[in-house]
């Protein structure tokens, strides 16, 4: 135990910002992170025990009991649940005899879920010990039962079970272009430090993650920011359920990805990058590595770039380990750092103290990556297309209730019900735009635009049809964020929590009109008052979906009045049957019943 805790922090240097890499790779040596394991982390790096403990408690792709030699995570996405996900993985605990959520008596397998893998294209989904099946069915359920029973090692389980398609379904200025390597870079190069950053002043680029932050502004304030040991952070921490278009990004145009750090790190003056890569998209990393190694043997990172004198600049991949509000960019830079992933109190902000309290730019895999374009056609080419607020393209990731999902890229200003038509969504009844922190769009609104001054996105676009119920997608959503609340701030950790037993009750049919008030006193909570956009934005979806079909949760709804969580009177039937009674004093009479309520 000890031994493999010093190679491994011996293999990071011993450095204590790199000690979620640190528990990463022990767990891949050890399994699991036992109490023994931690505690030689804490002493090979001089930290307190619990800080250690803590941060390996943060993330949930790290285990501190032992989850069995076969690791399976079905994707709880609502997409995948429309697809029978939980049908599947109830068929695998019964054939493998194990609990959801248990280690099998022999201790060779656990089953569970987790929010989403990002393969809403091509569910359902599920990750084994962290690489990714997609298309799951009975027959390969069955396949999967018999490999884990008869111990067959994952390196031999038939490569056509890990194949992940791209599902490219149309191209326009980023998707349908060729791209020469280090193109971009040698002409960001002529142009200048100070005319590459009146390019992209041009192209009034704006951030694709959601927010729609200018991405020119972001990058001057890095570069006026006193000091000198400046960093690029890539945010390939692709969380919101229903996105997956970084994943293609990363497996078709790396090199743009790459390309577009360069870029950043040429205007801002930068001269270390990370890519914070999702836990769930781990596979990617050998073919990343990859291509770093490509770049810096032909001089596009390390010293020098292209012999340019004193630009110098490298990039390390991070990964996270199931995490969402590592999303939030100073949540990540606290997971790089080697922190539990809570955002930070803003300001100050990460362009002046990020990583390590150095100025620190984060951009999305997709922005990066926009941003090669700018550098060969210009900034006013590139502001010709969307519209006048919203410039370029942008990628959509399409699921749900249509004929053909995938990634569909769009000059900005692209109307909702064309997304339809060409995805072959004959019969959508709602689309939920943006994840599940998104906007809810009905049928009657199926004219506005994708653009920032009208529908944002950060990606995601989930098709739902009239055989879908608002309240179960919404009710899927909520689930999301009560999971995944890092649970810093009261607000959110209590207000999700809350806001999960209200929906719950209402999907057991016991809800009242009161609980809808409520639900509505809680949305007012959370989004005044939670420390974070996880918080504020958790009760979108219901918030949504109350204005817009209200129906879907007023027939759940028992009485007008009060209604207790549970019928107290039914729950002791039981008792009754034991004991042989069914006298009226082994009931509860109206009164006992009011008194209890009243209580409540």
């Amino acid at each position: 135990m000890a031994q493999a805790a010093e190679s491994v922090i011996t293999k990071h240097g011993r450095d204590a910002t790199r000690l979620l890499q640190i528990l990463i790779d022990l767990q891949q040596a050890l399994g699991y992170l036992p109490p023994a394991g931690i505690s030689a982390v804490a002493a090979g790096l001089d930290l307190p025990r619990a800080r250690v403990e803590g941060v390996a408690g943060f993330y949930s792709f790290l285990h501190l009991e032992p989850v069995g030699e076969y690791r399976i995570l079905f994707s709880d996405n609502i997409t995948d649940r429309m697809l029978g996900s939980l049908e599947l993985r109830d068929a695998l605990c019964r054939k493998l005899w194990v609990e959801q959520g248990k280690l099998s008596e022999d201790g060779l397998i656990s089953i569970d879920v987790t929010s989403c893998t990002g393969m809403c294209d091509q569910g359902p989904a599920m990750l084994v010990n962290g690489l990714p099946i997609t298309r799951v069915d009975h027959q390969r359920i069955n396949e999967i039962a018999e490999l884990v029973r008869t111990r067959v090692p994952l390196s031999a389980w038939p490569r056509a079970f890990f194949h992940v398609d791209d599902n490219i379904r149309r191209r326009d200025a980023l998707l349908g272009q060729s791209f020469v390597s280090g193109s971009a870079i040698e002409a960001a190069i002529r142009l200048g430090r100070d005319q590459w950053i009146d390019e992209m002043r041009a192209s009034r680029l704006r951030g694709r993650g959601g927010a729609g932050f200018t991405t020119c502004v972001k990058w001057e304030a890095c570069r006026d920011a006193p000091g000198s040991d400046k960093v690029v952070v890539c945010n390939a921490d692709e969380g919101e359920p229903g996105t997956f278009k970084d994943r293609v990004l990363l497996t078709r145009c790396a090199d743009r990805v790459f390309e577009g750090m360069v870029l950043a790190a040429w205007a801002t003056g930068a001269n270390r990058g990370f890519m914070y890569l999702r836990g769930e998209y781990a596979y990617l990393r050998p073919a990343l590595e990859a291509e770093l190694a490509r770049m810096r043997a032909a001089g596009l990172l390390g010293r020098t770039i292209l012999g340019e004198a004193g630009f110098d600049f490298d990039i390390e991949i991070h990964l996270g380990a199931g995490a969402y509000v590592c999303g939030e960019e100073s949540a990540l830079i606290e997971s790089l750092e080697g922190k539990r992933g809570t955002p930070r109190i803003r300001p100050p902000f990460p362009v002046t103290h990020g990583y390590l309290g150095r100025p620190t730019v984060v951009n999305n895999v997709e922005t990066l990556t926009k941003t090669t374009l700018i550098a060969l056609g210009g900034g006013a080419a590139f502001a010709a297309t969307g519209t006048a607020q919203s410039t370029g393209t942008k990628l959509l990731s399409v699921s749900g209730d249509c004929a053909f999902p995938g990634i569909y890229e769009y000059p900005f200003g692209v109307r909702i019900d064309r997304v339809l038509e060409d995805c072959g969504a004959g019969d959508a009844h709602m689309v939920q735009v943006g994840g599940a922190s998104g906007v809810t769009i009905a049928g009657y609104e199926f004219s506005r635009s994708i653009a920032f001054e009208d529908v944002p996105s950060a990606g995601a676009f989930m098709v739902f049809d009239s055989s879908r119920d608002p309240f179960d997608v919404a009710h899927n959503f909520v689930d999301f964020f009560t999971h995944e609340s890092c649970g810093f701030c009261t607000p959110c950790r209590i207000g999700t929590s809350l806001l999960k037993g209200y929906m719950d009750k209402l999907a057991r049919g016991y809800g009242a009109k009161k609980d809808l008030a409520d639900i509505e006193w809680i949305n007012r909570l959370l989004r005044n008052t939670s420390h974070c956009g996880l918080g504020s934005t958790a009760p979108n979806p219901v918030v949504d979906t109350l204005a817009k079909f209200r129906p879907a949760y007023e027939r759940r709804l028992r009485t007008l009045d009060f209604e207790p969580a549970f019928d107290l009177d039914a729950a002791l039937a039981a008792a009754r049957r034991i004991t042989g009674r069914d006298d009226p004093a082994a009931h509860l009479d109206s009164g006992d019943k009011q008194h209890t309520e009243g209580e409540r």
